[in-house]
């Protein structure tokens, strides 16, 4: 087999082949085998008609074509594996010549892993910065910890006021009609948020348990729904509930209760080495990601689109994903920041680009530090994804795909990449703060995380992903 390349801009690259004639035939031989078990051919078991039978029934053509499939595919397969290439899409594939006793001649361009220049990475003049803990922030946790031991209780004696928590049946009417979103016969409140309409539980403050109230309202010209803004809405009310938020007292009995803990003095001991080591977690993170930053603003790599739209798709993705946790639906937002679902995604690409830039950057400076994955390794995260999934067999099926097994691989490596040029550092520098390690503790899953669902969910092809002889990356 030869070959010859020929670069093409934005990192594409064009292979052409020449096949000598031998090579057709046996494959023209494979594929009459192949296709006699695929069809059935009168008088004969299937994959035993010979090659002169199949081509009479099936012709010809359907046998050569099928033949130079099968040539082209493993003639590509074996030139991405002989030269190391990392192809980013499937290979575009045109057939110059084929016919049986001449050679077979063709081309494959594809998008390929870009060439990355590292620049200095490791010659930087910063430092680790680690938060100082004080009193006033131990003080904010306990009083944190307070409010989630906190308790209701019904109020006697008193009319609602800011602060306090209430249960209320409402009935609302605009121009005397229902309209969505106006009634409800249980809407729990706290007063003072203004959850629901501005001006809303202003009538309720005042208002005792078991009090009914009507009251106009009118919604201002900036609130969130279009179609509501400027109406006068009127409002039947009933405060069925009406409860006040007790806070436990900062004492030895309280520390006793969350925790083993022998008093106060304990719990705020303990707090502050928590806070402490959160600090140098932080303080790790945020060293990382400046040698990162740092790296990819001294090395040179001209992003290919392909990997930018599909950065930009996974964050819009993350988006999504939060927007729904937080309950909200992407056409609300979209209405409400006044943008087309196409210019949102648009506006991502900038943010995409340095993210792409990034990945590339890390997987090559992986390289040079020789970071590797074992098979071994990839194989536990599958078998966790299995069990994290097991509900879910897209997601099973995208780790247990090449691609998905890519992900894996490319994901750990960078992590342990990024995590090798901090330790280095640390080594290099004993005086300098000895930060926590981000992965002290408990091991942490390439699978299960976000971003791993949104890599599932929009297929991710990875850029530093390794050819394998089971073939090209997928379409």
């Amino acid at each position: 087999m030869q070959t010859t390349n020929t670069p093409l801009p934005n990192s594409r690259l064009q292979i052409e082949f020449e096949l000598p004639p031998e090579r057709l035939t046996r494959s023209i031989s494979d594929a009459a085998r192949a296709l006699s078990r695929q069809h059935r051919i009168s008088g004969f078991r299937p994959g035993k008609a010979p090659r002169a039978i199949v081509e009479r029934v099936l012709g010809a053509s359907t046998v050569l074509d099928e033949a130079v499939e099968i040539l082209v595919q493993s003639a590509v397969r074996d030139a991405v594996l002989e030269q190391d290439l990392a192809p980013l899409t499937t290979p575009e594939v045109e057939v110059t010549q084929a016919e049986e006793g001449k050679p077979v001649l063709f081309k494959a361009t594809m998008q390929i892993r870009p060439e990355v220049k590292l620049g200095d990475f490791e010659s930087f003049k910063f430092k680790p910065e680690v938060d100082a803990v004080d009193e006033t922030m131990v003080e904010k946790v306990v009083d944190e910890l307070r409010e989630n031991e906190a308790h209701l209780e019904p109020i006697e004696g008193r009319t609602a006021q800011n602060g306090d928590y209430v249960l209320v049946s409402f009935e609302g009417t605009r121009d005397g009609e229902k309209f969505m979103g106006g009634s409800s016969e249980q809407m729990p409140l706290i007063l003072g948020e203004n959850r629901l309409y501005p001006g809303f539980e202003d009538n309720i403050v005042g208002m005792r348990k078991g009090d009914e109230s009507e009251f106009d309202i009118v919604i201002p010209d900036d609130f969130q729904v279009e179609q509501m803004r400027g109406a006068r809405v009127h409002f039947k009310l009933k405060l069925k509930e009406l409860r006040s938020k007790v806070v436990p007292e900062a004492d030895d009995e309280f520390a006793r209760s969350v925790g083993k803990f022998t008093d106060l003095a304990h719990l705020k001991v303990e707090l502050r080495k928590r806070l402490e080591e959160n600090a140098l977690d932080r303080a790790r993170h945020q060293f990382a990601d400046k040698i990162i930053e740092y790296a990819v603003a001294n090395a040179t790599v001209d992003v290919p689109d392909i990997l930018v739209d599909q950065e930009t798709e996974v964050i819009h993705d993350e988006m999504r994903s939060a927007m729904t946790r937080e309950g909200i639906t992407e056409e609300a937002y979209l209405k409400v920041i006044g943008k087309t679902a196409a210019e949102m995604h648009e506006q991502f690409r900038p943010q995409a680009e340095q993210r792409a830039k990034s990945l590339l950057v890390i997987s090559e400076i992986a390289k040079v530090k020789g970071v590797e994955v074992t098979d071994a390794e990839i194989a536990a995260e599958v078998v966790q994804a299995r069990s994290r999934y097991a509900s879910d067999r897209s997601m099973v099926q995208y780790f247990e795909s090449e691609r998905g097994r890519n992900y894996i691989r490319s994901t750990i490596r960078r992590s342990r990449t990024v995590e090798q040029l901090v330790d280095e550092w640390l080594a290099a520098n004993p005086d300098a703060p000895r930060l926590r390690h981000i992965e002290d503790g408990e091991h942490h899953s390439a699978a299960d995380t976000q971003s791993a669902g949104t890599a599932a969910s929009v297929e991710v092809t990875e850029p530093d992903s390794v050819p394998t002889a089971a073939g090209a990356p997928e379409a």
